[in-house]
């Protein structure tokens, strides 16, 4: 079986427009923006979903990487959204954070 689409774009064989990497996460931007800065943050590691995530260290790392995204782009208001399976909206089953920002978000979201 081959690897997902995040783990291929981690690994290096899926070209993406890199945003930051460290040991432990990888981000890049999102192919179909839905907002002027619309990045994806995931574990270097392979997680399907937020709901099946056993290790609360490297959770909490891809949120803080958010979090530093945010910041080094000057965004004071941004929304982090994480989709857990399909009836939420998750298409590629490998756990990542959307960092939405760069314009007023509206609520509820959908």
């Amino acid at each position: 079986m081959s690897e997902c689409l995040f783990c291929e774009i981690v690994a290096g064989r899926i070209p993406s427009k890199k945003v930051f990497e460290d040991d432990a996460t990888f981000a890049f931007e999102d192919i179909a923006p839905r907002a002027p800065t619309h990045v994806l943050i995931v574990p270097r590691r392979h997680i399907d979903t937020i709901g099946a995530a056993d290790d609360e260290a490297l959770v909490g790392r891809v949120f803080l990487t958010a979090a530093r995204i945010a910041r080094d782009r000057g965004l004071e208001s941004y929304r982090l959204v994480v989709n857990n399976g399909e009836g939420a909206g998750q298409t590629v089953f490998h756990l990542h954070v959307h960092l939405l920002g760069g314009r007023p978000l509206s609520w509820p979201p959908g």
